[in-house]
């Protein structure tokens, strides 16, 4: 069963501000999120901790790739 999260729940798991939010989903590069009645919405918990894995992964990847290049560097 997917667990769905209210709004102040995605602020306290990835630090972003409402507006960051709302110009990321905008942007694509973010969770969108679902209508669950006229005026309330939610985000399905996994997608927003899947975003929050992915933004580890990339820095994980870039730290690597920046070691690469010092390899590099310091082998000239």
């Amino acid at each position: 069963m997917k667990k769905i999260i209210k709004l102040p729940e995605v602020m306290a798991i990835t630090t972003f501000s409402r507006s960051t939010i709302y110009r990321l989903i905008e942007m694509g590069e973010f969770p969108i999120q679902i209508k669950l009645a006229e005026r309330s919405i939610g985000w399905i918990e996994q997608e927003v901790l899947d975003y929050v894995d992915n933004c580890i992964d990339q820095r994980e990847v870039s730290h690597k790739v920046t070691e690469l290049v010092d390899l590099e560097v310091k082998s000239c």
